[in-house]
C-alpha cells in the first residue's frame, strides 16, 4: 500500500517525495512554488520493472529498468532503457487500489497521466 511520504529537500535540484510499496515506486518532483514539475512512477518490480516519466514542460517517456544485475556478485546502476509496452489497464488498476493513501490530488494527477499517456499512444 502506498502511504503520503515527506516532501524532502534536494540541494541543486527539485524537491521529491519517494513513496514506494512492494509494487510501486512513485517519485514527484516539486519546483519552488511546491507545484509538481513531474514524477516517475516505476511499477512491475521486481520482476518486469518498467517506468512511466511524466516532466511538466517534456512529455512522457517509458522505459524499462535494467538492474545491471548480471550475477549476485555484481552490484550495478540500474539504468532506463527504451521500452515501447505499456500496461495501462493493469497499472491503473494496481495504482488505484494502492494509492488509497495518497492525497488526492497527487492520485488524481497520476491517474489523470496514465489516461493522457494511454489516449497519446492510440492516437
Amino acid at each position: 500500500m502506498l502511504t503520503d511520504e515527506p516532501k524532502r529537500s534536494v540541494r541543486d535540484d527539485y524537491d521529491r517525495r519517494w513513496i514506494s510499496d512492494d509494487y510501486f515506486d512513485l517519485i514527484v518532483w516539486y519546483d519552488r512554488k511546491d507545484a509538481v514539475h513531474g514524477f516517475q512512477l516505476c511499477y512491475g518490480k521486481p520482476q518486469w520493472e518498467r517506468a512511466l516519466t511524466w516532466i511538466r514542460d517534456q512529455g512522457f517517456s517509458h522505459t524499462e529498468v535494467e538492474s545491471g544485475e548480471e550475477r549476485a556478485t555484481a552490484n550495478r546502476t540500474p539504468i532506463l532503457v527504451p521500452d515501447g509496452s505499456f500496461p495501462s489497464k493493469k497499472v491503473r488498476r494496481e495504482f488505484q487500489r494502492r494509492a488509497v493513501g495518497l492525497p488526492d490530488d497527487l492520485r488524481d494527477l497520476v491517474l489523470g497521466k496514465i489516461a493522457e499517456f494511454e489516449t497519446q499512444r492510440k492516437a
